[in-house]
């Protein structure tokens, strides 16, 4: 099964980010999928399979969603908890129109974090995550004190910088090139400017990261239709091209902060150093780093940016720091990350943020801060997954 072009989005709704919504994740998923389908000039009766990303008590689970939208569906699938899945729920979006399971999928994301704990706290629902046996999936150790993404983060940045020399102001380079990103952005949670002196007087949270390299969790729902690229010019929107996919790596060469090197008696390995395992979706989309317009990608806290470049070969291991300088991944730099702003800025909502956001660019409809003839954008994270979309079914392939 070639998934090259042979899928497309054809329709997408957001609320925008909130802070605080007060409003239930089902409200918000009404919200944005009917925004979808208006989009896409299609009607509830067209969508057959549905994959949401994140259940109850977070979001909603897709019966749920299926009984309140009045949805009803031959195809339905459901992510875990975790964040990290977005692209799953594309790739499963896809796989089931190519298997003939469904003729037009929707894929939602909604929710209302406003009404739950901190990270780290036992009102948090994925706070049993870090309880599990060696440890939460970003190197949470409760019992070392670390109940918090936060803490593996800090840890595996002070490691890189140390490894690599890098001085820890030139961080200051990416949540600045986000912020101006999002002052364009009218859907942006946080658009005040941001300067220099602004990122070194903010507080630590965990040393060297300080409130800055942080995401912040909004409220909101994201609402996505895909179809078969035959089914494609049957809408009204413009439609953008799947082109290339992998999937999120697991294994013991894998991580996220926790990695190997960071406990005692442990191997020295730390780097993103790509390697075949991450050309697969340049492969199938018959291009490479250089021909990719934009990158958007899970910054969950800053540091993810640097590696997620050096993972997917847009620069050397080691050279992200000074990769990022001089506005070279801000608005009008060569390389425009996370254009709506990111988790960073825009709001933490695990990456669907960043999809909507690449619809956007492709068709030609981010305003102030379009990127010109925008072609191919990637979607990445730490872990492996990605996704590239096309304005064109045949992407780059000859």
């Amino acid at each position: 099964m070639n998934l090259r072009g042979a899928t497309a989005i054809v329709g997408l709704g957001d609320t925008g980010y909130f802070g605080n919504s007060d409003q239930t994740a089902i409200a918000l998923a009404h919200k944005a999928v009917a925004a979808a389908l208006d989009d896409a000039g299609l009607k509830r009766a067209d969508i057959d399979g549905l994959v949401v990303h994140i259940g109850s008590p977070r979001g909603a689970d897709y019966d749920q969603l299926a009984n309140a939208l009045n949805l009803r569906v031959r195809f339905a699938a459901q992510s875990w908890s975790h964040g990290r899945f977005a692209s799953t729920v594309v790739m499963h979006g896809a796989m089931a129109l190519m298997a003939g399971l469904a003729d037009c999928v929707l894929l939602v994301a909604a929710f209302n974090n406003s009404s739950f704990g901190k990270h780290g706290s036992k009102t948090r629902p994925t706070f049993h995550e870090s309880l599990r046996e060696g440890g939460g999936p970003h190197a949470e150790l409760p019992y070392a004190g670390l109940a918090a993404p936060v803490g593996g983060a800090a840890m595996a940045t002070k490691r890189y910088m140390h490894k690599y020399g890098v001085a820890p102001e030139k961080l200051a380079a990416v949540p600045i090139a986000l912020r101006q990103h999002a002052q364009l952005n009218p859907r942006a949670a946080m658009r005040k400017p941001m300067t220099e002196a602004d990122y070194l007087a903010s507080r630590f949270v965990a040393e060297p990261l300080r409130v800055f390299d942080c995401s912040m969790i909004v409220d909101a729902a994201v609402a996505i239709l895909m179809t078969r690229a035959d089914r494609a010019a049957d809408c009204k929107s413009k439609p953008v091209f799947l082109l290339g996919v992998q999937g999120v790596h697991g294994g013991p060469d894998e991580f996220i902060f926790g990695q190997p090197g960071l406990g005692i008696n442990q191997d020295g390995v730390f780097d993103y150093a790509p390697d075949p395992a991450d050309q697969l979706v340049f492969r199938m989309a018959g291009v490479g780093p250089a021909d990719i317009d934009s990158l958007h990608l899970y910054d969950g806290f800053s540091p993810q940016i640097w590696w997620t470049l050096e993972r997917f070969g847009f620069c050397a291991v080691g050279d992200a720091p000074d990769f990022v300088q001089d506005g070279r991944i801000g608005p009008g730099g060569a390389l425009p990350v996370n254009t709506s702003g990111g988790h960073l800025s825009e709001g933490h909502f695990n990456g669907w943020g960043q999809i909507a956001e690449t619809v956007r660019q492709i068709r030609g409809e981010a305003g102030e801060r379009q990127i010109a003839d925008a072609q191919l954008i990637q979607w990445a994270t730490t872990l492996g997954d990605s996704l590239i979309f096309g304005a064109d079914a045949h992407g780059g392939a000859a």
